[in-house]
């Protein structure tokens, strides 16, 4: 199994050094010894596909788009709750390329192998890489004409800046619409006011009907979502795409609050065919409601630490995830191989296990946002995405390996009745008790990283929530090295932006009075670091 080379890494520097020796040997020492070299290095890791080969875009499957709140709060000294960091938002904040897109289909299903010893202890962590992508240019995509409906928080809180920036974007998405679009504008406050009724995109009175809107009052979040899906509903026709987006910068003070009915609300629209998206502003709102409003009415969620941010996102919403490439998605997850048991599935919340395996069904799923890993607004990464399958490995062998299972595609094209379905082998050259590490190319490789880093995050802010900063410390000062590590061979803008928090959550734990366990001692060599907790038990 291939290991990772000790490194120090800038921020850690002469505390990692003093005990880079015991550290190896302790909390590395299930990934064997150093022969292989570090992680990236002759590893005989391909990149995404042929280079002659058009990789094709990203496919996005909706719910939340980044992981802001988690950054925030690290960002002002804070240490995150385990409840903040949610795995969506996680991975499509990285971008991971894929096989050339040529399945000969609109989509393209790939289910990559990879295993390794895993970055925080050492122990054997295998995963399978789930990606989509198309052959189609988004440029020559045509979009069916826009009905739309946006509900704004208009309460007192939004005074100043959220207010000026939201119009400020409303203005700028009016522009990016197309010929045939046309919008409905909800206000809401204490209660809900239409201030436009299906006009179309161009028409001047939706503008000055979005210069109208001020700040006052208190906040009825389920009176501005309902009244806006009224209003696409009275509006809907065959052939439109019916979509609601709902922005706010708090939580319910007027009118229902119960969250259990505004999500019953989304799921029979849902149901109806009207999508919804959600954008949450600054960082007193409902983030959990929000991001599940999203999910529930097969839409997206943003979480804007900067209202400055509202501007991009609604023409990144009208541009991007309005165009439908499939409905009704399935993915089964069948793993046939007794050497290999399903343990987790991360990047989407809209899956259930199914005897061996697991089945995901996504409503619908379009155009992925970004299109490279140095894709950034201003600090926004989100729209990437991919979906990862953790597998345990028995404890006593069955079969032998080459062969772990097979992913079952099918969906329906958009407006038609036609389903297209397509198969996918999951393989692997490792025999059960191979030492070797595998990743079947580059993408395998940076999600095996990425879902380290999601899981690192995840021990330490759960164990800092218990008043263990100790160990939540042990968690991060481990995966910082490695992912350093990781980088010097494959610099990747997406990872080093994790890694910068991952010294924040460091740097604020240290700040918090966390016992700090690389601390300097007055001993010539200080005893060594105890041993990360294990992150992948096995059987």
């Amino acid at each position: 199994m291939k290991t990772f080379v000790p490194t120090f890494p800038r921020r850690l520097g002469a505390r990692l050094a003093a005990v880079a020796l015991a550290s190896a040997s302790l909390a590395l020492a299930a990934c064997g010894d150093d022969s292989s070299g570090g992680f990236g290095t002759d590893s005989g890791v391909g990149g995404s596909g042929d280079p002659g080969q058009d990789p094709g875009v990203g496919v996005g499957q909706g719910g939340a788009q980044d992981f802001g709140q988690f950054r925030q709060i690290l960002e002002m000294g804070g240490i995150p709750g385990p409840e903040v960091l949610d795995d969506v938002g996680f991975f499509n904040e990285h971008k991971i390329e894929m096989p050339p897109a040529s399945c000969g289909e609109n989509i393209c299903l790939h289910g990559l192998f990879g295993s390794m010893g895993n970055m925080i202890s050492g122990s054997e962590c295998n995963i399978v890489l789930l990606g989509m992508n198309t052959p189609i240019n988004p440029e020559e995509l045509e979009r069916p004409p826009l009905n739309l409906a946006i509900a704004v928080d208009t309460s007192g809180s939004m005074k100043g800046d959220p207010m000026d920036y939201t119009v400020e974007g409303l203005i700028r998405m009016l522009d990016a619409l197309e010929p045939g679009d046309h919008v409905s504008l909800v206000s809401f406050a204490s209660e809900a006011t239409v201030v436009a009724d299906h006009l179309a995109h161009d028409d001047p009175a939706l503008d000055q009907a979005v210069t109208s809107l001020f700040a006052t009052g208190s906040t009825n979040v389920y009176d501005g979502l309902r009244t806006a899906y009224d209003l696409v509903g009275e509006h809907a026709e065959p052939g439109l795409q019916n979509r609601v987006i709902l922005l706010s910068d708090g939580v319910a003070t007027a009118g229902i609050q119960s969250d259990a009915k505004a999500l019953n609300l989304a799921a029979a629209w849902g149901d109806l065919g009207v999508g919804l998206t959600t954008i949450g502003v600054g960082t007193e709102f409902d983030v959990e409601l929000m991001r599940d409003l999203s999910e529930t009415g097969s839409g997206a969620f943003y979480f804007l630490e900067d209202p400055a941010a509202v501007q991009e996102v609604f023409v990144e919403e009208v541009t991007s995830f309005l165009v439908p490439l499939a409905e009704e998605l399935r993915i089964d997850i069948g793993i046939n191989n007794a050497d290999y048991r399903l343990r987790g599935v991360y990047g989407t919340k809209l899956f259930e296990f199914s005897g061996a395996g697991a089945e995901i069904n996504i409503p619908t799923v379009q155009i992925a946002h970004r299109t490279s890993p140095s894709d950034n607004d201003n600090g926004r990464r989100g729209g990437g995405g991919a979906i990862i399958v953790e597998l345990l490995q028995a404890s006593s062998p069955a079969g032998d390996g080459s062969s772990v299972g097979q992913l079952d595609l099918s969906y329906r094209v958009p407006s038609t009745e036609e389903y297209v379905e397509q198969t996918v082998e999951i393989n692997s050259p490792k025999t059960f008790g191979d030492p070797d590490f595998f990743f079947e190319n580059a993408s395998a490789e940076k999600g095996f990283v990425t879902l380290n880093v999601f899981v690192g995050f995840k021990m330490a802010a759960e164990r800092a929530s218990v008043g263990d900063g100790r160990g939540a410390l042990v968690v991060l000062q481990g995966l910082a090295q490695n992912v350093e590590s990781w980088l010097l061979e494959n610099p990747d803008a997406d990872i080093e932006d994790d890694l910068q928090y991952i010294y924040m959550f460091i740097d604020n734990l240290i700040a918090a009075g966390a016992e700090d366990p690389l601390a300097q001692q007055s001993e010539p060599m200080p005893p060594p670091p105890p041993t990360p907790p294990e992150p992948w038990p096995q059987d």
